[in-house]
């Protein structure tokens, strides 16, 4: 069922929801929370749609807020809300208010989602694109509980990964970090088959990708040891090798589906490793409604103090020798310098010694 609303105000919405659930005969309200969505039309469509697939999950009210973009004087002196409200089998098992801001009342979105949040429900706001660089003192991020960002989405991922350190607040999460779960839980599971030290690591994955950088710093922080973060064609994260006491041990994933665990001592064995869609990770977020200490700690760790731990295991350069230029040095030694000759015979009686040993 939909209800399209033009130029409305919230307590008008708000009817329509309660009008909505009698009509297809669902007077009560079922869902758990707030699902605060902030978008543009373009990314509208591919938000909602994950939503309703965690809905599945987590019955929630979401409501998708569009900051429509008025090109003229006139319009942006306007303000105006139109509403889209989607029950029943248009909104999977929750209910969806899709709300489209013009002119002024773009910079007072909190003031159109506050009547609609659900009375003594958790609320998470979420920013598929363009999130703010300091959710928690945005003023719909003030509202909720859990501020869920995507760095992976922005122009510049480690730029901004930088600024989300500086910025953080208790209740801040990212996609980035939740794409990494399954192989924080794998790598820690392989430690725990083997009783070892763990001396290094590397962690390869496609260029400015998040994701990557978020868990060579968790590694670098949990394991205290130098960790390097090398580039790959993709997709996403590729490969992480431990070096230990015991021998090495790699996680390869190279086609982003299935990848293989090799631990010295131990035959190979296949792990489904694949990359989750947008659906999956919004559900996970949602199961947890506190503070995410683990990606605080990892997230502060800093880029910076990464690349110097790296530094300290990166391979040093091979000294190339010119056999050439050395012999001639060698030779004009001789010419004119007679120690010279005691060397010689020195490094030929030397040379049969060499030649036992070979055999």
């Amino acid at each position: 069922m939909k209800t399209d609303l033009t130029d409305t105000t919230s307590s008008k919405i708000n009817k329509a929801l309660v009008l909505g659930r009698r009509a297809i005969g669902t007077p009560a309200v079922g869902m758990v929370l707030t699902l605060v969505i902030v978008t543009d039309e373009e990314n509208a469509y591919d938000a909602l749609k994950a939503a309703n697939e965690a809905s599945r999950e987590h019955p929630s009210r979401t409501l998708v807020v569009i900051k429509r973009v008025s090109r003229s004087p006139r319009d942006r002196a306007k303000a105006r809300l139109d509403a889209e409200v989607r029950l029943g089998a248009d909104a999977s098992t929750g209910e969806t208010v899709v709300l489209r801001l013009y002119g002024e009342v773009v910079d007072h979105a909190q003031s159109v989602v506050l009547p609609l949040l659900l009375p003594d429900a958790p609320v998470v706001v979420w920013w598929p694109v363009n999130a703010p660089t300091d959710p928690a003192n945005d003023p719909l991020g003030a509202l909720a509980q859990r501020r869920v960002t995507d760095t992976y989405s922005a122009e510049q991922p480690i730029q901004e990964l930088t600024a989300r350190a500086d910025t953080y607040t208790p209740g801040d999460t990212d996609l980035s970090w939740t794409r990494i779960t399954p192989w924080r839980s794998m790598l820690a599971a392989a430690l725990d088959q083997v009783a070892c030290r763990v001396t290094s690591a590397e962690v390869e994955g496609e260029e400015f990708n998040p994701s990557v950088e978020l868990l060579a710093m968790w590694l670098a922080e949990r394991l205290k040891v130098p960790v390097r973060r090398t580039t790959s064609a993709g997709p996403g994260l590729t490969s992480v090798r431990l070096e230990s006491s015991a021998g090495p041990i790699v996680l390869d994933r190279p086609d982003g589906s299935l990848a293989t665990l090799s631990i010295q001592g131990q035959p190979d064995r296949g792990v489904a490793l694949k990359r989750r869609d947008t659906a999956e990770l919004i559900a996970e977020e949602l199961r947890r409604l506190d503070p995410d200490d683990t990606y605080a700690t990892a997230l502060r760790f800093g880029l910076e103090r990464l690349d110097e731990e790296a530094a300290t295991v990166a391979p040093e350069a091979p000294q190339v020798v010119d056999v050439t230029a050395e012999a001639d040095v060698t030779a004009e030694a001789g010419a004119t310098d007679a120690p010279a000759e005691p060397a010689a015979k020195s490094a030929a009686k030397k040379a049969p010694a060499k030649k036992a040993a070979a055999k």
